[in-house]
């Protein structure tokens, strides 16, 4: 067991470098790891599923995928992003198992919902939408229930962006997905989620 003092220094070390501790022999690395990212990686698999109990299943696969393929983890590669692949890949598979309605969500994306609209892949990123500052100062538990309406593809480009900072050349690399139909997926879900703010407020 990890004394305080060595706990403190593995809770410091980078990804990567906890990555190789563990293959070289180290056991407490792989665990320091699972912390650092359990909370984040299970709240994730929850908004993608909706359900807690199969979000922990899915948590929990996650990692022990993770475990099971870490030697072909490629140094240099953002272990954040390869994780966040893994899971998202990971709730998908639990849905088609289950087979829940949503499933069909994902499954029909690439074939009606990528075909990206040219102008909102034209529009500049550096500054923020109207869209994007009305998600920022939006009643949190109000957003939380409208985000579980939008379409899968939509909510879980919200989610990984602004949930995770995740930015939008690693989310292409997580849904491996171009870097186009991510930010399409972002504009269109920002107008689906003004669209529910607003019909909410009317009632």
């Amino acid at each position: 067991m990890a004394t305080p003092y060595t706990q403190q220094f593995l809770d410091n070390r980078p990804d990567e470098e906890l990555i190789n501790d563990y293959l070289k022999g180290d056991e407490a690395a792989l665990p320091a790891l699972v912390n650092r990212y359990l909370k984040t990686i299970y709240n994730f698999c929850y908004r993608m599923i909706g359900n807690a109990q199969d979000a922990e299943d899915a948590a929990q696969e996650t990692f022990v995928k993770t475990w099971r393929h870490l030697k072909k983890y490629r140094r240099g590669r953002n272990f954040r992003t390869w994780l966040f692949a893994i899971a998202r890949n990971t709730a998908i598979d639990l849905l088609r198992k289950k087979k829940l309605p949503v499933f069909s969500d994902f499954s029909r994306a690439d074939a009606d919902a990528d075909n990206d609209n040219p102008l909102l892949n034209t529009l500049v990123d550096e500054y923020p939408l109207p869209d994007e500052m009305m998600l920022r100062h939006a009643d949190k538990n109000k957003l939380e229930d409208l985000l579980q309406k939008l379409p899968p593809r939509y909510r879980e480009v919200l989610l990984l962006y602004y949930n995770h900072d995740i930015t939008f050349e690693e989310i292409g690399i997580i849904l491996n997905k171009p870097l186009n139909t991510v930010k399409s997926r972002h504009r269109r879900g920002l107008i689906a989620l003004r669209k529910l703010l607003q019909n909410t407020d009317k009632i």
